[in-house]
């Protein structure tokens, strides 16, 4: 149920599952959900998912233990977080959606598109590796020693600002995210599940390889690759106005017609 009206963006609280969701939406159209990274509200995109809106009505809902969302306490896995948003997309009743998630929101949006494909028209992923074992080696050196004096100060400041459980609790949250790649059970196998078109999207200095992206795009039976230059795993941030165009212009209907094609004849 809608709460709050702001300019062209509706604020509200939606009972989705086990869960009361706080979320998002913008403009009109097809509809189209955002899923934003770990430890992060969804103001981290506040410059990226306008742009989407002008194209789409898109809902951003928060996850548990982020933003607004209590910590319902448990376990905080992707598998868990990929249930709460195929509880969300359901109870919006506006699926199939074409989903977009970052950092680890791409890890529960390709989750969402292996159980429930009846719900994902089109799939993005952004600075996203299947598994810790897709992450760079400088990146999976920072993911076993990361603490939260690591993580941007921003993100900390929106968590002490935002969430009911109070700045204090933010470690019980860290501790238990942190451990969520390495928790995960999806396998690089598991991407031939996905029967939508999949854009897989990283920066040239982002925390996947380039190898891992690329077997990725392999994997995924309507795959493609972006990659993005002169960006980090920050690129949506850095670059919105670019990813949001390469991003549109993969969720269009009418897609360029290749002039040389390899792997299409492969």
């Amino acid at each position: 149920m809608i709460i709050e009206r702001e300019a062209t963006v509706e604020r509200g609280w939606l009972s989705a599952g086990e869960l009361l969701t706080y979320y998002e939406v913008q403009g009109t159209g097809d509809p189209l959900v955002i899923l934003h990274g770990g430890f992060a509200p969804v103001e981290t995109f506040s410059e990226f998912s306008p742009l989407l809106s002008q194209h789409y009505r898109t809902y951003s809902p928060e996850r548990r233990g982020h933003g607004r969302m209590p910590d319902p306490g448990g376990p905080m896995t992707y598998e868990i977080m990929a249930d709460d948003t195929i509880a969300f997309i359901d109870a919006i009743g506006a699926g199939p959606v074409h989903l977009v998630g970052w950092s680890d929101g791409g890890n529960v949006a390709m989750i969402v598109a292996v159980r429930r494909p009846d719900l994902v028209r089109k799939l993005v992923i952004i600075g996203t590796a299947v598994n810790i074992h897709g992450g760079t080696p400088i990146a999976q050196a920072m993911a076993s020693r990361m603490t939260v004096q690591d993580l941007p100060p921003a993100l900390v400041d929106a968590y002490a600002n935002l969430s009911p459980d109070g700045a204090d609790h933010f470690p019980v949250v860290f501790a238990r995210l942190s451990r969520a790649l390495y928790e995960t059970t999806l396998e690089l196998d598991d991407l031939a599940r996905i029967p939508a078109p999949t854009l897989v999207m990283a920066a040239d200095d982002d925390l996947v390889s380039i190898t891992h992206l690329e077997a990725m795009r392999d994997a995924l039976p309507h795959g493609q690759l972006a990659i993005v230059p002169g960006t980090s795993h920050g690129l949506p941030l850095e670059k919105p106005a670019l990813t949001a165009d390469l991003i549109l212009g993969f969720l269009a209907d009418d897609q360029v017609v290749k002039l040389m094609p390899t792997r299409d004849h492969a």
